[in-house]
């Protein structure tokens, strides 16, 4: 009994001792929440009920914003390699973008400071950032099963696969994205006794549009990616939710659910295949497109105990932000780094005083097949590109008539001065190697070359 109340004592405390100039010391040693950050892939904004949305069914995803937090105003690059090295980084495309389907092997990632602050790392499902072998392991990641690691065979029925670096083809049936749960799961069971960031990019709901397990017409002999079916869309849908839904479920089932913090966002736009119902209106996505439609995703946080549950925040964020959040919320403090563009939302997900970002920066590079990049600053109301374009996001969210720059009033003139101090800002920002878009000189056979990675990288979207 004594025993008991002792060890009680202990774990409501947690203090550590240790000796300095020969005094023992006793330092508060907070407990070191798990992270799991999951994104879908070209899941837009409109796609999930709580934000507006009447096309699928997302209980899963209403109700983890019901019990966390819910923005409105997530805004990520038009397309998933961008994105994800944005992400990954904290970094501005402008700064490390070398080309679609790669990660500079010089950045560190969240994944390596994670490991390096002690925590079990592991990421499981699309990769598409180099094809080197032991990359993941690279980037900061111990456990890994990907697609489009090594290789680019089919994701979905039937799928080829990396696990550790192995190439592994699945041809009985298997579910590119049910392996992928399975492998998180057990993750989570492995090292519920450790602390551990989750990374779960998902493959789903990016075309093909295919049936999946719960489909009335799912077919486990089904091989390849020819055929496609944008009716398959909402089907895809409600299995990302589902898995979502696992993830939370496994997290009551280990006890770790007060323990954990979780982010769910989208990758890019919608597909532009995909018309949804949104706010009682129709909705294109916009995948690839600099407007809303190609960059507006949902976010939702939760952290059980630590957030606020029921939020509904309208600040402005993007994907640059959430490695300074997520390292926030685990107590990790990043190196200093100048060429760091992120800023922690997590102050506001647990009621702190902060400052919320004023202004989204874009440098676009896409697959390069259109041989120049978009560079744009906005906020919540305006948008101004670097070519001079300046557009009222509020009352023109197509981006359809810029506004006149001779007839600017007073509030349009200061809000164009503002987004141009941002291009300014980053004006000078974008390395060397990365820099030259157009060759003079061009031989037929570097035509030919670049030609033939456009092609490969067009299709890779």
């Amino acid at each position: 009994m004594k025993k008991n109340f002792l060890l009680n004592v202990v774990s409501i405390f947690l203090l550590t001792f240790f000796f300095v100039g020969g005094f023992i010391v006793a330092a508060e040693v907070k407990e070191r929440p798990n992270v799991i950050l999951i994104m879908a892939d070209d899941f837009g904004y409109e796609c999930v009920e709580s934000n507006g949305g009447t096309s699928y069914k997302t209980p899963n995803l209403d109700k983890l914003a019901a019990n966390g937090i819910r923005f409105e105003n997530c805004f990520v690059q038009p397309l998933c390699t961008p994105t994800r090295a944005q992400l990954m980084t904290g970094k501005y495309n402008v700064r490390n973008y070398t080309s679609f389907g790669k990660l500079d092997p010089s950045q560190k990632t969240f994944g390596n400071f994670f490991r390096d602050a002690g925590y079990v790392t592991g990421i499981f499902g699309k990769w598409q950032l180099g094809r080197e072998k032991d990359s993941p392991k690279h980037f900061g990641f111990d456990t890994y099963t990907l697609w489009q690691h090594t290789r680019r065979p089919p994701r979905y029925a039937n799928p080829g696969l990396e696990i550790q670096g192995n190439e592994v083809n699945l041809t009985n049936g298997e579910y590119g994205p049910q392996i992928f749960i399975e492998h998180a799961l057990n993750f989570i069971e492995t090292n519920k006794d450790k602390p551990f960031f989750l990374y779960y990019p998902m493959c789903l709901t990016h075309a093909p549009f295919q049936p999946t397990p719960d489909s009335p017409d799912w077919d486990p002999k089904r091989t390849g990616e020819e055929y496609s079916d944008k009716k398959h869309f909402k089907e895809m849908t409600e299995f990302v939710d589902k898995n979502v839904g696992r993830i939370v479920e496994k997290l009551a089932a280990t006890g770790l659910t007060e323990k954990t913090f979780i982010i769910f966002l989208g990758d890019n736009g919608t597909g532009r295949p995909i018309i949804s119902q949104f706010k009682g209106k129709s909705y294109q996505g916009g995948k690839g497109s600099t407007t809303e439609a190609g960059m507006h995703v949902p976010l939702i946080v939760s952290f059980a105990g630590k957030i606020k549950a029921g939020g509904v925040n309208t600040n402005l964020v993007d994907s640059t932000d959430f490695l300074p959040t997520i390292a926030d919320a685990a107590g990790i403090t990043l190196p200093q780094d100048a060429e760091r563009d992120g800023i922690s939302f997590y102050p506001q997900l647990i009621g702190e005083e902060s400052k919320p970002r004023e202004w989204i920066y874009s440098w676009f590079l896409g697959t390069r097949s259109t041989g120049q990049e978009s560079v744009f600053s906005f906020d919540k109301q305006f948008k101004l590109y670097r070519q001079g374009q300046f557009f009222d996001l509020v009352h023109d969210p197509e981006e359809k008539n810029p506004l006149n720059l001779d007839s600017l009033n007073e509030t349009q003139k200061i809000e164009k001065q503002k987004l141009q101090s941002v291009l300014n800002r980053y004006e000078n920002s974008r390395p060397d190697w990365v820099k030259p878009l157009e060759k003079k000189n061009e031989t037929s056979k570097d035509k030919k070359r670049e030609q033939r990675k456009n092609k490969s990288a067009a299709k890779n979207v």
